[in-house]
């Protein structure tokens, strides 16, 4: 297998020392589309780079004043992400085995990459064509007949807009991947020299990749939202009006949402079944390091964080984003349709410039975190997690400075002049609850507080008792977060609706708006809580190669903290990333039902689930949920036998391994999990497309015998409602137990309670060994799932009626 040949030809035997590794690298590894790119003359790549500004400024010139607002600051956002690209790839990369294991983790990412997206894009196109078809004959809303949009074009919109959405995901998670198997050997040459130092290395890097994901997600929206803008002629006349405008970006976030869940799913399996395999037998059976050289799967667990956590991670917030911003805009251009709002384009492009401010405010906070210290201090005397919590302290007191300045300037309107300052208020309520969700995550998943100390405890009685804890430990933490979900709900809901603007017959409207702009002041420091999620696997990978290589304690302690900060930063941003989607769920689901009332020409505002079919589809949707999570944990578990199997005949078949007399065959598991993981992402993936899909037609056809007109569509709302209730308590569950089993063993391999080899570590590591697929794989993939559901379905909703 190439991917086999690869790792071989990148880790050569072990010579006299066994840290020293020859050089491994003999031939590009990078698309060849970027191969072209980078071998452009600089002055060429100037002159492309001004023609395509100019061609989307001229665009936004010809949409509204806004646009042209966005385009500059995420322009902008763009250059200083090449600033912390230099920066970061300026640092040395220490000595040769240092930068040789980093090598071998940069091949086996980037050709497990390779090989899963092309998998990926070939399902997408299938996918287009069977939009192409299904949109040729599907209906189209009295706005889109008046306005002369006829079925073809709408059908090519709507492929190019979900083919556009997978290609800025993909790109998205490449960044995510690129950024940290280049940036990982930099933070351990760094941790040589101080913990400060090693820490704004892996900051800087993550922040790279965070502002280009937030700046394409908004960029890609605004593109073609301008485009459309320009191309239909809105608001000309007999042509169609700005407030239906946003119903044609829902492929967009379709196609994002299609990537993100089988990245998330093939990188989460991968990284989860390499790190249970090395776990189980490297750890468990032969007593040796997490990152010991001499483990035949640790190359692959280390690749493993960077598909799995980085790009899949870059691909997730992606979507999040995408689709957050897509429905806010539908039900902004709604109430303002409803309202009679004279200009409604504040409105709808309200979410764009709330996210080209993230930008600015993420940035300063990444800039904040400095190498202050001595570089000749080795030893950590600072806490990371203090210092990142600073810099997110100014991220959100600078984003409230400009939520309320951006509330001002758009959402100001002589119909109800304090309209802006309740809708600013909703936005304040996300932010809050974007700072509690954070405090929670640490909260259950950090060492320094009592639930992981607890469920550390509970490992000196045995593996059982802590699986006991752990799972008690994830129920419990279920509740505070959904206490939180529903009062900031309802409290924006209620600002909303009490902000002055009515419908033309005095009811009161905006209360759906003020859920929306909570969502966005929830997302509106995205970039820098990106940023903190990505520090998370540079560190890890950063702990390994100092590991491998055999760097001096004082230096493996420096990557412990980090390494350990990384795990409480990934449980925080999980949790974070749960919060953000229940909101947006919630705004696609409203948006949903918007676009039925569209299509069926009459009312669609509430769900009877007394109606038994009705109710089936609510059953239906939470049993998604269980398969879903049962299936991507499940292919995990198959994977890791896989690897453990493979692992156990290494260390039997080369006695020599352990003596550093023989190379372990790092490649053959590089090739087993990268294989396997390929193949088991298509079920759980296939099954969250086709489930809603099939659901919506079956219950047409039996409405259709059953007079029962919009059946099928009462039911996808259903299902809808209940995965997304069941899927953010699983979600939460999954997320923060498994986050906990994680920083329990690290808690007693820090000393604690006999420390690493003690049996108390023992049962930590079976903990962390049942919480990877929890946290890694099941958890994110059900961020992303509760939000493709409600994207596909805003997709297909002409076909369930």
């Amino acid at each position: 297998m190439m991917m086999d040949d690869d790792v071989e030809e990148a880790l050569a035997p072990y010579q006299d020392k066994p840290r020293t590794f020859p050089i491994m690298r003999s031939k590009s590894k990078t698309p060849w589309i970027l191969r072209v790119l980078f071998g452009l003359n600089r002055r060429v790549y100037y002159l492309l780079s001004v023609l395509v500004l100019g061609a989307l400024f001229y665009i936004g010139v010809n949409t509204s004043p806004i646009i042209v607002f966005v385009f500059g600051l995420c322009s902008l956002s763009l250059i200083f992400a090449l600033y912390l690209a230099t920066w970061v790839l300026a640092k040395d990369e220490g000595p040769p085995e240092m930068s040789q294991i980093s090598d071998a983790i940069r091949d086996g990412a980037e050709g497990f990459f390779r090989t899963q997206y092309g998998t990926i894009s070939k399902m997408a196109i299938l996918l287009a064509f069977v939009i192409l078809g299904i949109y040729m004959f599907r209906n189209t809303t009295s706005q889109q007949q008046s306005s002369g949009l006829e079925r073809s074009s709408l059908a090519f919109i709507t492929v190019i807009s979900f083919l556009l959405g997978a290609l800025c995901s993909g790109i998205a998670g490449y960044v995510g991947m690129w950024v940290s198997v280049r940036a990982n050997v930099r933070v351990s040459s760094a941790a040589r020299r101080s913990a400060r130092e090693a820490l704004q290395v892996a900051t800087r890097a993550g922040g790279f990749s965070a502002i280009i994901v937030v700046g394409m997600a908004v960029m890609g929206v605004a593109v073609l939202y301008a485009t459309f803008y320009v191309y239909l002629g809105v608001d000309q006349a007999n042509s169609m009006k700005v407030t239906e405008l946003p119903l044609l970006l829902v492929g967009y976030g379709f196609g994002a949402s299609f990537v993100a869940l089988f990245a998330q799913l093939g990188g989460g399996i991968y990284t989860k079944a390499a790190d249970v395999g090395a776990d189980l037998v490297g750890k468990v059976e032969q007593g040796i390091p997490e990152d010991d050289p001499r483990n035949p799967a640790v190359i692959a667990d280390l690749v493993g964080d960077n598909v799995g956590d980085c790009a899949a991670r870059g691909a997730d917030l992606f979507e999040s984003i995408a689709a957050e911003v897509i429905s806010a805009m539908i039900l902004g251009g709604s109430m303002a349709k409803r309202c009679k709002i004279e200009d409604p384009s504040g409105f709808i492009l309200f979410p764009l410039v709330i996210h080209s401010f993230d930008l600015v405010v993420s940035a300063c906070g990444i800039l904040s975190i400095r190498s202050t210290r001595d570089p000749s201090v080795k030893s950590p005397v600072e806490d990371p997690m203090a210092i990142l919590q600073k810099g997110y302290s100014i991220t959100i007191f600078l984003a409230l400075i400009a939520f309320f300045g951006s509330t001002r300037w758009l959402l100001y309107t002589d119909q109800a002049p304090a309209a802006w300052l309740h809708f600013a208020l909703c936005g304040l309520v996300g932010i809050i609850t974007a700072y509690v969700f954070v405090w929670i995550s640490q909260y259950y998943t950090d060492y320094k507080y009592e639930p992981v100390r607890t469920l550390a405890l509970s490992c000196s009685t045995g593996h059982g008792t802590n699986i006991i804890a752990g799972v008690s430990l994830g129920l419990e933490s279920t509740a505070l977060p959904v206490i939180t979900i529903s009062v900031s709900i309802i409290s924006a809901y209620w600002l909303g609706r009490t902000s002055g603007l009515v419908e033309s017959d005095g009811t009161p409207t905006g209360g759906l708006f003020g859920t929306a702009v909570a969502t966005m002041g929830m997302l509106c420091t995205a970039g820098y809580v990106l940023t903190m999620d990505m520090f998370g696997p540079i560190a890890d990978n950063a702990g390994g190669i100092v590991e491998m290589s055999q760097q001096p304690d004082s230096v493996r302690e420096i990557t412990d903290l980090l390494d350990a900060v990384g795990n409480t930063t990934k449980a925080t941003t999980k949790g974070f990333a749960i919060g953000s989607a229940a909101l947006a769920s919630f705004l696609l689901f409203s948006a949903y039902m918007d676009e039925v009332s569209s299509f069926a020409h009459q009312p669609f505002n509430q769900v009877d689930i007394a109606i038994p079919e009705v109710f089936v589809g609510g059953l239906l949707g939470s049993m998604l949920i269980y398969l879903f999570s049962a299936w991507a944990c499940a292919a995990v578990g198959r994977t890791a036998q896989e690897v453990v199997n493979e692992v156990r005949r290494q260390f039997i078949d080369r006695p020599g391994i352990m003596t550093y007399q023989e190379k372990p065959d790092y490649g053959r598991c590089v090739a087993i999990v990268a294989s396997a993981s390929l193949r088991e992402m298509i079920k759980p993936g296939a099954l969250a497309v086709i489930s809603p899909i099939v659901t919506g037609i079956v219950f047409k056809i039996l409405g259709h015998y059953t007079d029962q007109p919009l059946l099928g569509a009462k039911v996808v709302a259903s299902m809808l409602m209940f995965a997304t209730v069941s899927g953010i308590l699983m979600a939460l569950f999954l997320n923060t137990s498994g986050g906990a089993w994680d920083n329990a063993k690290k808690y007693i391999e820090s000393g604690a309670l006999g420390g690493k080899g003690s049996e108390a570590h023992k049962a930590a590591v079976t903990g962390d060994t049942v919480g990877d697929p929890f946290k890694d794989t099941a958890g994110p993939s059900l961020h992303v799932l509760i939000k493709m559901l409600a994207t596909i379905t805003l997709v297909m909703a002409p076909m369930f009626l």
